[in-house]
Parts: C-alpha cells; sequence; structure tokens
C-alpha cells in the first residue's frame, strides 16, 4: 500500500452500516479498517437493531476478502478486486497497539481510537492524502479539530447534489398548456385521449409524470421515444372530484396523487410533501376503497422504520401488532378521522380492520416474507436506507401495490441526510421505471395552523 498518488481512505462502522459493500466503491485507491470498526460491527450484529442485518453482510465481505490471507497480509493489504492491475488494497489496522495521541471524549473510546488510527496514518504515510470517511456530523468535526487534514461523508450511494434537483413528479406549465403547443397528433384508445408532442419543450421527462398548467390541463405522460412524448389527457375536473372512502382531493397535487393510488397499472407509488399534506390520509382512503369496496386486495399491511425498534418493541406489552400501534399511531389518526362521523367510531374502526384485513407490522419482520395480494403503506420513508427498501420492495409479489411516503425536512436517522435518505434514492432510480408515480404534494391541508407553522417555523 506505498503508491503515493493513491489516496488512503479509513472508513468509520456508520459507512458499513449505511451501505454494507462500500468497501467495493474506493476502485483504484487504499481502504484501511481499524480494529475498533469490526469490534463495533461485532456489537451490533448480535443486537435486536434495525442494522444488525448490514453489520452481518459487511462482516461476510470483509471475511470473503480476507479469508486466504495471512496476518502480514492483512496488516500490509491485499487487493481488493484480485486480477486487475489499478485494483487498490484493504487493510486491517490494529489501532488499539497505537499510542494515543488524541485525547477526546472518554465516553467515546471507540471513536477516539479511530481518530487515533487516522493521525498515525496521516503522520505514517505522508505525504499520501489520508481521508477518513465517516456520516456522523460532529466525528467529522472532532476529526478536524483533533487534527485530521481531509475529513469526507460517503457520496457514492448520492444520485443528486442536492435535494432540491429531486423530480417533483409533475411539471407545471406556466399560463394556458395549449398556447405553447405549435403541433399535436391526438387519438382515442379504449375511450382515452392521448396527444403527441414534441419531447424538447418537456425536457427532462419521465414516464407517468403528470404535466399540469394554470388553467385546466392536466396530462400524464404515457409514452417517451426518442423526439416526441405522448400524454394521455385526464380531465381536471374529473380527477378534482374524484372520491375514495368518501375523502375528495382538496388541491391539484392531492387529485393527481390520488389518480395514481387508485391506478391497477401502477405498482409503486410515492408520495412526498410536508406534514399535513395528506400523504397518509390519501394512501389509506385509496387502501379501503380498493380492498374493500372493489375487492382488489386481500390485505392492508401498514409499516414503518422505528428508530430503535429492536431495543424498545419488546418492552411493550401485547402481540406484534399491539406492540407497533404506539408508533403507527399517524396510521390510526387517520383511520379514526375517516370514520369521525360515524355513529360509533370505536366500532367502525374494529369492523373496517377485519374487513380489510389491516396488519400492523414490523419492519424488521418484513424480510424473507413474500407478499401477494396486498396493499402495502410504508410511512415515514425517509428515515429508511436504500439497501432497507430495497429489501422491502423486493418482498412485493403479484398483485401487490406499495405507497411509499414521506418527508425530507423530518430525518430523524444519525447518519441520513435528505440527499442520501432512502427515499430519495427510491424517487431517482424509479422515475424511468413505467409500473410507478411519484407525486410531490405542495400545499399543507391541515389546518391554518399547521400551514403557518411549516412556512415560518
Amino acid at each position: 500500500m506505498g503508491d503515493t498518488d493513491r489516496k488512503l481512505f479509513v472508513l468509520d462502522t456508520n459507512i458499513l452500516l449505511h451501505e454494507p459493500l462500500a468497501i467495493y466503491s474506493f476502485q483504484e485507491h487504499d481502504v484501511v479498517i481499524p480494529m475498533t470498526v469490526l469490534e463495533e460491527l461485532d456489537r451490533i450484529k448480535d443486537s435486536k437493531r434495525d442494522v444488525a442485518r448490514d453489520a452481518r453482510v459487511a462482516i461476510r465481505a470483509l471475511e470473503a476478502l480476507f479469508k486466504d490471507a495471512t496476518p502480514d497480509e492483512i496488516s500490509e493489504g491485499i487487493p481488493i478486486n484480485r486480477g486487475k492491475e489499478s485494483s487498490g488494497h484493504i487493510a486491517i489496522l490494529a489501532d488499539f497497539e497505537l499510542q494515543e495521541t488524541v485525547k477526546a471524549f472518554a465516553d467515546k473510546a471507540g471513536d477516539n481510537r479511530i481518530l487515533n488510527a487516522t493521525i498515525y496514518l496521516q503522520n505514517k504515510r505522508a505525504p499520501r492524502e489520508v481521508i477518513l470517511v465517516t456520516k456522523d456530523i460532529n466525528m467529522r468535526l472532532r476529526a478536524k479539530g483533533a487534527g485530521v487534514r481531509n475529513v469526507e461523508d460517503y457520496r457514492s450511494d448520492q444520485l443528486i447534489d442536492d435535494v432540491e434537483y429531486l423530480t417533483k413528479g409533475f411539471q407545471q406549465i406556466d399560463g394556458d398548456f395549449w398556447a405553447s403547443v405549435e403541433q399535436v397528433e391526438s387519438k382515442n384508445l379504449a375511450g382515452r385521449t392521448y396527444h403527441t408532442l414534441a419531447k424538447a419543450p418537456f425536457e427532462p421527462t419521465y414516464l407517468n409524470q403528470y404535466v399540469i398548467d394554470e388553467s385546466d390541463f392536466v396530462g400524464r405522460v404515457a409514452e417517451i421515444s426518442e423526439d416526441s412524448i405522448s400524454l394521455k389527457d385526464l380531465s381536471r375536473e374529473r380527477l378534482m372530484h374524484r372520491r375514495a372512502w368518501d375523502i375528495t382531493p382538496k388541491n391539484i397535487y392531492q387529485a393527481m396523487a390520488m389518480d395514481a393510488l387508485l391506478d391497477p397499472d401502477i405498482d409503486l407509488v410515492i408520495l412526498t410533501g410536508a406534514a399535513g399534506s395528506g400523504k397518509t390520509l390519501l394512501a389509506l382512503a385509496t387502501a379501503l376503497e380498493q380492498s374493500i369496496e372493489k375487492n382488489m386486495f386481500d390485505k392492508i399491511i401498514v409499516t414503518r422504520n422505528t428508530p430503535d425498534i429492536g431495543e424498545s418493541i419488546g418492552f411493550l406489552p401485547g402481540s406484534e401488532e399491539e406492540k407497533m400501534l404506539p408508533w403507527l399511531a399517524a396510521v390510526t389518526d387517520t383511520l379514526e378521522a375517516l370514520h369521525k362521523n360515524d355513529h360509533c367510531t370505536e366500532g367502525s374502526l374494529k369492523y373496517i380492520c377485519d374487513k380489510a384485513n389491516i396488519q400492523f407490522k414490523s419492519i424488521n419482520f418484513m424480510r424473507g416474507r413474500s407478499i401477494q395480494n396486498a396493499f402495502v403503506l410504508l410511512d415515514e420513508c425517509q428515515n429508511l436506507t436504500a439497501s432497507q427498501i430495497k429489501t422491502i420492495i423486493t418482498r412485493c409479489g403479484e398483485g401487490t401495490k406499495i405507497v411509499c411516503s414521506g418527508n425530507l425536512a423530518q430525518i430523524d436517522s444519525q447518519y441520513l441526510t435528505p440527499v442520501t435518505s432512502g427515499l430519495t434514492y427510491m424517487v431517482e432510480r424509479f422515475k424511468n421505471f413505467e409500473g410507478s408515480a411519484n407525486i410531490h404534494l405542495n400545499g399543507v391541508v391541515r389546518s391554518r395552523l399547521a400551514e403557518y407553522a411549516e412556512e415560518n417555523l
């Protein structure tokens, strides 16, 4: 590991929890894993935390690399991609043997050893560039304060630089849509009107993206070719008067969301937006409508990530569903709101939960399942990593529709930011998939108090 042109990356534990196969992302550069990181992975893999699986995957990946290596080779470094000339090397550093140079916080002994290892390598390997990679913002600050010259976040899973560039799922045309159209070819297919237009004015555009103007046009991109797009004409008036479980849209954004939620050809609906924009309400109303009134689904599965579910769920009384209820209060509140005018709300809720077969599940118990003919509502997606979201979406079998909702302004996870959240990752990855739609719900419809708070606090 002596080539001075190659950078030397020291990985913090949270990198391997966030992306278990991150070791393969540094290509021709060298990677050092401090022994402390392996100790922390070992502690986490046996815990009941939702990242325990990621810790096990990371350990297995390291074991596959080092299984035939001698102790000397492990400390010196072995090629990450064997057989490739430009391949970087990976090594394990026994950081507990190093003389301590950083006197930081006593309660963060593991972090201190990782900082020590980085400074030791920085001095020993000079003039090579040694970079500490961590997702912990506070660790990045402490590293700089302790004298680490290069500290970075892990960005290889980041598809966009700023969440402002995230596709909203619709395009808003100024003024009247038809006033800006020079050439159009319209046709009727099975009672639907489709307009074929030049692609250039709509770039960038994606399948199932909505197009709205300031008057009454609403369309959805049905096909994209090299130089033209086909828009399915949707009547704004009809969209605004659609009803699901006695709920009608309060604005055009909710109307577009309801259109996607009720469309049997769309398997994945991603709803983003501020607190109070109606994400959970629309998802539940359309789930009940399609399960009970139309018999399209056998069950409704409601699940969400709970930050410390492993430690907490066992101490709550009752069955898995009863344990989950405190975390799924947002959903039960919404169910109550949908039935608040009933003669006996509690009786209605029990009847509906049985009739629609509503199941409240922990995300931990979704792994290994195959979910058929179900409407899956995955709430609070902003706190999930890309690998967690993949785990859940790959569970969905035939006849299953999944709705993922979240608000990127409310991330609770310690190593996720709006640009690295699994919700952002999913929006970007699925924007060209014909079986998915993404709608950003503008406007807070909860109350004037909530709307004022969203805008001014």
